[in-house]
């Protein structure tokens, strides 16, 4: 259905309220699918401001990588994240 920003928000609480390791890989494949439809058009660039922003609030150590492909691909595109 193409909801993947309802379900990164989502995840995001389920994982905040429980540190179940599946639901950051939820969380994970969510907000990937979220970037996936920006990339295509499909979602507003600015959403990717709202994605960093949930992905930040996780422990895990694959985040930091995550997020620096995100970061590139926006400035590379002159989309402002901060």
């Amino acid at each position: 259905m193409g909801q993947f920003f309802y379900t990164a928000k989502a995840f995001d609480v389920l994982e905040r309220l429980d540190p179940n390791p599946e639901y950051w890989e939820g969380k994970r494949g969510a907000c990937v699918g979220v970037f996936q439809q920006i990339i295509a058009g499909h979602e507003p660039r600015g959403t990717l401001r709202d994605i960093l922003q949930i992905l930040r609030i996780t422990g895990n150590p694959q985040v930091k990588y995550i997020i620096r492909v995100m970061k590139k691909w926006a400035k590379d595109n002159r989309v402002p994240v901060s």
